[in-house]
């Protein structure tokens, strides 16, 4: 697949009320969480534990951290850093070998490079693994990208979509959280973007979400365009108000949104 990918900072404000997209990267754009498990599995059983479904599901969307504390707990001799070195690693060679991508994210993030959209990438996975990502889509197909390694605290916590939005408003003028989608398949991932004031759309794929009036769901992300989104932001600020006039007729940026309830 390949398109050419404008600079949407520079097309920027983009018509419509939509501003920007931040994207989780593991279970949204790309099924990694395969690889995460077997990863796990194989260093598990490496120091003689052994590691259940249910050992996997609850590192889904964590931050590595917590999932290196549980390895450790069963039974991996190894320290945290080392851990995540070893798990990054093995994940990173299998996705140089072949992305898996999720149905849909590919085209979706191409419809929005060529509306001048911008997007972001907000991952608990750190720079290694989200390079490789990045260097199997467009060059600019992200402004930038927030990595587990540069926040204190990860999903679930609102550090990392509050760290990328300061950082996307002092790039993008008239920035409003009710403005700009996140799009997130976990309960960690949708419950730190909902924390930091975000319009949330949740996608979910490996694990169910719970059901949450004040979270956008859709089943999946095949056949949606940069329409749907508009639409959803309209909808969501209960205004049919389009394009550069928008921002002053816009809402007041949420504020303090209450969690709904990362690696990846």
């Amino acid at each position: 697949m390949s398109f050419s990918v404008p600079d949407p900072l520079q097309t920027y404000p983009a018509p419509g009320p939509l501003q920007a997209v931040l994207w989780d990267m593991d279970g949204t754009i790309v099924d990694t969480e395969p690889y995460w498990i077997q990863a796990e599995k194989d260093l598990v059983h490496s120091f003689g534990g052994s590691w259940t479904d249910a050992d996997a599901e609850a590192m889904v969307g964590q931050a590595l951290t917590y999932g290196a504390a549980l390895l450790q707990k069963a039974g991996v001799k190894l320290g945290i850093r080392d851990i995540i070195d070893r798990m990054i690693g093995q994940v990173t060679e299998q996705v140089r070998s072949a992305v898996p991508w999720r149905p849909g994210a590919r085209e979706l993030l191409a419809g929005l490079a060529e509306a001048g959209v911008p997007c972001v990438l907000v991952t608990m996975s750190e720079p290694v693994l989200a390079r490789e990502i990045q260097n199997q889509l467009p060059a600019g197909t992200f402004a930038f990208a927030v990595t587990g390694d540069m926040v204190e605290h990860g999903k679930p916590d609102p550090e990392p979509y509050q760290l990328a939005f300061d950082r996307l408003a002092g790039q993008v003028p008239g920035l409003a959280k009710d403005r700009v989608v996140a799009i997130e398949d976990s309960l960690p991932g949708v419950t730190s973007a909902r924390a930091a004031g975000l319009l949330t759309l949740g996608v979910p794929h490996f694990l169910p979400l719970p059901a949450d009036e004040g979270r956008h769901d859709w089943p999946t992300l095949a056949g949606r365009t940069v329409a749907d989104l508009q639409a959803l932001v309209r909808g969501a600020a209960g205004s049919a108000v389009d394009g550069p006039a928008a921002e002053a007729a816009a809402p007041a940026p949420t504020a303090g949104v209450q969690p709904a309830g990362a690696r990846r």
